[in-house]
This record gives structure tokens, C-alpha cells and sequence, in this order.
């Protein structure tokens, strides 16, 4: 469970790099980020809404571990502020570069100070 908790922070930078308005957010609403898991890694589905909330869920292992909270644009990042639990490593804001990406794009995202990637997609619906 704490390797879902952990890899859930890590996938937060899986929204990736640079722009800076609330539409370079547009693609994401009522879409699914996903960076599939892997031995080691679990699967991590991220939801952005119009109402400035996300929600992001962890799969591993047949277990799950969902956190909740508020996403804002400052610059050309998303803050991801969570309500409640929160991943652990993972600061709250917790602040990545951001660019558009449309439905079916799939991207590199490097999620840590250490240099590490991770595949991510953006695919259509809430999944």
C-alpha cells in the first residue's frame, strides 16, 4: 500500500510541462490521465473538473487508494492543493508544469528530482 501512496505522488507531475491559463486545462475535463503501472509501480488514473477539483486513484495489487482536492493555474503550473489525505512525499500545493494535450496524445513525464520517466495518455472519459 505505501508503494501506491507513493507512486500517487509521483504521478501528479504525470500532468506535465508549460502554458498558463485555466483552457490549457480544457482536454483534461471529463478525460483520464493515465500512466500505466508496472511491477514495481501501480496504475494511477487522474481526473481534473471544471470546478477546479481532481481527484487521483492508485491501483496496485487488486488494492486502491484514492485522494481528493483543489487544482489552480499559477504561472504555467497547476497547484494541486489536496482535502484530506494526501500522498506521501508530496506537498500541499503540489506544483508541476502543465501543457495541453488532446484525447489519444500520450506523453513522457518525468516525475521526480531524480530523473526517472514515466509514459502517461490522455484518454476519453472517466476511467
Amino acid at each position: 500500500m505505501k508503494t501506491i501512496l507513493t507512486a500517487c505522488a509521483v504521478a501528479l507531475l504525470a500532468a506535465a510541462p508549460a502554458l498558463a491559463a485555466d483552457d490549457v486545462m480544457a482536454n483534461y475535463f471529463g478525460n483520464t490521465i493515465v500512466a500505466p503501472g508496472g511491477v514495481m509501480t501501480p496504475e494511477i488514473h487522474t481526473h481534473y473538473r471544471a470546478d477546479h477539483t481532481f481527484d487521483l486513484v492508485g491501483s496496485q495489487m487488486g488494492m486502491s487508494k484514492t485522494f481528493h482536492g483543489t487544482w489552480a493555474i499559477k504561472g504555467d503550473e497547476v497547484c494541486r492543493t489536496f482535502v484530506g489525505e494526501q500522498p506521501p512525499n508530496a506537498p500541499s500545493p503540489f506544483c508541476t508544469p502543465i501543457v495541453s494535450h488532446k484525447v489519444g496524445e500520450t506523453w513522457t513525464s518525468t516525475p521526480d528530482k531524480n530523473g526517472n520517466t514515466r509514459t502517461v495518455k490522455l484518454v476519453a472519459g472517466v476511467q
